[in-house]
């Protein structure tokens, strides 16, 4: 399965973006998918999963602001924003563990600065 992120940008600290990832083909026996990010001069780092159980798990750094949800339907990934802080710039890429391999999406870019 391939994915393409979008919904990146520039916002102002306190503000909000949703991030979507559609995927070329169903998601619903996917069993792990996930946000990640990347800022400039660090390592990428998980930001928010979802396993097929519905169960979720979040970067404490995002605890309370971000929300994962996943639309089997639509065959869509999102990822909710909110209260964006500087910290939060970087490259968000989306991921899939397909038949046990990782699948990964161009990355998107979030840049949140006043």
């Amino acid at each position: 399965v391939q994915l393409q992120a979008s919904g990146g940008g520039l916002v102002q600290p306190g503000g909000s973006l949703r991030l979507s990832c559609t995927a070329s083909g169903s998601i619903s026996s996917i069993r792990y998918m996930g946000w990640y990010r990347q800022a400039p001069g660090k390592q990428r780092e998980m930001v928010a999963s979802i396993i097929s159980s519905g169960r979720t798990n979040y970067a404490d750094s995002v605890k309370g602001r971000f929300a994962i949800s996943k639309d089997n339907a639509k065959n869509t990934l999102s990822l909710q924003m909110n209260s964006l802080k500087p910290e939060d710039t970087g490259v968000y890429y989306c991921n899939a563990l397909v038949d046990g391999f990782p699948s990964w999406g161009q990355g998107t870019l979030v840049t949140v600065s006043s």
